[in-house]
This record gives C-alpha cells, sequence and structure tokens, in this order.
C-alpha cells in the first residue's frame, strides 16, 4: 500500500486489491477494480452555502432559484417573504440581517452576494445601496474567512458612471452616514434626487474597489467584485415601462445595442460565476453586463 500526500493531492494505493484512492483539491474518486465500484465526488458536486439578499425579487430572486437549482444552500435575505427579513436601511436591520444569517449558516458561508437595493430620490437610496450593502459584506466576511473557497459579489449599476453628488459619495466612502443622509435630503430639496442613485452606486464601486485588495479580504483569499447591470426587468424598474416619456428618457441615458434591455436571470448569471470557485484571481472588478451602454457612453479611451 502507498499513501502519498502532495500539496492538496493525495493517493491512496492498494495493489493487491487494486484500489485507487486519489483527492485532488475538492475532487475525490475512489476505484476499486475488483469489485467494479466507483465512487466519485468533484467540487462540483458539493454544497455551498451563499447568502442573498433582495432575494424577493428581480435580480437576488432570479440568483437565489439558480443556486438552489444547481444544488446550493440559499440563505435569503429580504423586507418579507424571505429566510431573513431585515430592513437594510437602518443600522438595527443590518445588524439583524448579519447575526441571522450567522446563526443559520453556523458561521460559516461559501458567498454572499448583496443584491438588495432600491431607486429612488430620496436619502432612503443611500441608505439601502451603500450602507446596506457595504454593512453585510463587512459584517459576513469572517463567515467567509472560514469557508475554503468564499466568494463574495454586489450589484453596482452602469449609473455609476453618470453624473452623481461628489459630498454625499464623499460621505458614504467615509463611513458618516447621518452625514450622508442630511446630504442626500438637501439635494432632494434643491432638486436633485436624481443623482442620489448615482451617487449610491459609484460609491459602492469605489468602495468596492478599494476593499476588495485589502488584507481583509483578497489578503483572506476572498475574491470580491460586482456586475454593474444596464437596464433590467425587475419591480424595481416596472414604472418607468409604464411612462413612454421616461422610457424614452431612460433608453437615452442607458443605450444598450446588444440584445436592449435584460432580464434578470441575465445578471443572476454573471453573478453567479463570479462567485464559483472557479474565480479564484479576479478582485475589484466591476464588470458591465448592459448591452454595451458603458462602451457607448464612456467610448473606446476608457478601459
Amino acid at each position: 500500500m502507498t499513501l502519498t500526500s502532495r500539496n492538496d493531492d493525495v493517493t491512496l494505493t492498494s495493489r493487491n486489491d487494486d484500489v485507487t484512492l486519489t483527492s485532488r483539491n475538492d475532487d475525490v474518486t475512489l476505484t476499486s477494480r475488483s469489485d467494479d465500484v466507483t465512487l466519485t465526488s468533484r467540487s462540483d458536486d458539493v454544497t455551498r452555502r451563499i447568502a442573498v439578499t433582495g432575494s424577493g425579487s428581480g435580480i437576488g430572486k432570479a440568483l437565489a432559484a439558480s443556486l438552489r437549482a444547481g444544488g446550493d444552500e440559499v440563505i435569503g435575505v429580504d423586507l418579507k417573504d424571505a429566510d431573513v427579513c431585515a430592513d437594510l436601511s437602518t443600522p438595527e436591520g443590518r445588524a439583524l440581517a448579519v447575526e441571522s444569517v450567522l446563526a443559520r449558516s453556523d458561521g460559516v458561508l461559501d458567498g454572499v452576494v448583496a443584491c438588495a437595493g432600491v431607486s429612488g430620490m430620496t436619502a432612503q437610496t443611500v441608505r439601502v445601496n451603500f450602507f446596506g450593502v457595504t454593512a453585510l459584506l463587512e459584517g459576513l466576511r469572517p463567515a467567509l474567512a472560514r469557508a475554503p473557497k468564499p466568494r463574495a459579489a454586489a450589484v453596482a449599476s452602469i449609473s455609476a458612471v453618470q453624473p452623481a453628488d461628489p459630498e454625499v459619495v464623499r460621505a458614504c466612502l467615509d463611513g458618516a452616514e447621518p452625514q450622508a443622509v442630511a446630504l442626500a435630503e438637501r439635494a432632494a430639496e434643491r432638486g436633485e434626487g436624481w443623482k442620489l442613485y448615482p451617487s449610491s452606486k459609484s460609491a459602492l464601486a469605489r468602495w468596492l474597489r478599494s476593499r476588495a485588495v485589502s488584507p481583509e479580504w483578497a489578503g483572506c483569499a476572498i475574491p470580491l467584485n460586482a456586475v454593474a447591470p444596464g437596464v433590467v426587468l425587475t419591480p424595481m424598474t416596472a414604472p418607468l415601462f409604464e411612462d413612454e416619456a421616461m422610457r424614452a428618457v431612460m433608453d437615452q441615458a442607458v443605450p444598450m445595442p446588444l440584445n436592449g434591455h435584460a432580464e434578470p436571470e441575465v445578471i443572476a448569471d454573471a453573478l453567479r460565476w463570479l462567485i464559483a470557485p472557479e474565480n479564484s484571481h479576479m478582485a475589484g472588478q466591476i464588470v458591465f453586463v448592459d448591452g454595451g451602454a458603458e462602451a457607448t457612453l464612456r467610448g473606446p479611451d476608457v478601459y
């Protein structure tokens, strides 16, 4: 009998009985020729535990369904109709969400995807889209660090390339939520509430790019990236499609020459790849899945 271990490769061979056990990374193969028995377990077949916020509708719902169909365990987080019901617009709600997910996961998560978000011209957009997302990712990071191949992702937006309120963005990046909320309220009062969604997503993208290469994330072997969609056909955008004038404005602001508006499953598929074990070396990337909107708006010189 021979037992060999080289890094993550393990081989156990018994020549007399023709039994071979091979483990390479997460792939395990047991073969017994005399009995014609083969037992194979590969990493693709292992159930992973993934927390998904915004799982009640839109992109989060599509992602949760896709992950479950693939055999993964999903812990959904949303205001209602979820495994964990919590309000991510408040510090108390975020703390409840983190505590509840940790309890359900026994403190270990293979993946976290922050899909929850709102569109609007109020300070609520900043509370949820930036502070809700970042608090949840940071709160669940220790649980990711305990997993063998952890992955994390968030939903950014094409709107991050559009005009934003620099003071709101700066307050977000400084972690000053009361100040960011106050600035957002003032922007809404002076008729610039339309800048708040781009501000929240711009701040999120900048935060993610900074944190993704930090010792706490990259240094702990946790890839952190984001998908930036264009216009997606979700309950959040439905009111825009009901108003022809608003739809025309939206199509002008977000031109999508490749296949037009996206179904939520399109974005979910991209997110699923970002948190797949195979994605081992991507960090801090904002992947535009937007039908060509970003390339159209910013041109070939920005890459």
